[in-house]
């Protein structure tokens, strides 16, 4: 069950890696630069500045929330079939299954949510992808 979670986590990781490289940091760039201009702008007053920066920083925000959002369905599907494992555990137990069984019963069970969830790593990171490249 441990290494099923090891890999899922890998898998997540360099998903979201690959992320930042291929859009989030250009994303980044292009923030930092737009709100150089908007301070560059010596008759602009403060609150102009500041609607400024805070327009080019609204796709890097949005980009963020729809990797959060992501991530967050991921863990809670995750979390779902865990919990899920433990409850079957539980009531093997209750019902007088033996202990070392039952753990052995929760630890493939365990094991194959996370075999679920790798395949879905790929799915998640399309999901994403389609979403930045939707941000403008």
């Amino acid at each position: 069950a441990e290494a099923a979670q090891g890999r899922v986590q890998a898998a997540v990781e360099s998903a979201v890696q690959g992320l930042e490289r291929e859009r989030i940091r250009s994303m980044q760039g292009t923030m930092f630069r737009c709100s150089a201009r908007c301070c560059e702008d010596s008759s602009a007053s403060m609150q102009e500045v500041q609607r400024c920066i805070e327009r080019c920083h609204a796709p890097l925000a949005q980009a963020q929330a729809i990797v959060t959002a992501e991530l967050e369905h991921f863990q809670d599907r995750l979390s779902r079939c865990s919990l899920q494992c433990r409850d079957q555990a539980k009531d093997a137990l209750d019902s007088g299954g033996s202990e070392p069984l039952v753990r052995g019963q929760l630890d493939a069970c365990l094991a194959s949510c996370g075999d679920q969830h790798l395949r879905l790593v790929p799915q998640m990171a399309r999901k994403m992808r389609d979403g930045l490249a939707a941000i403008q």
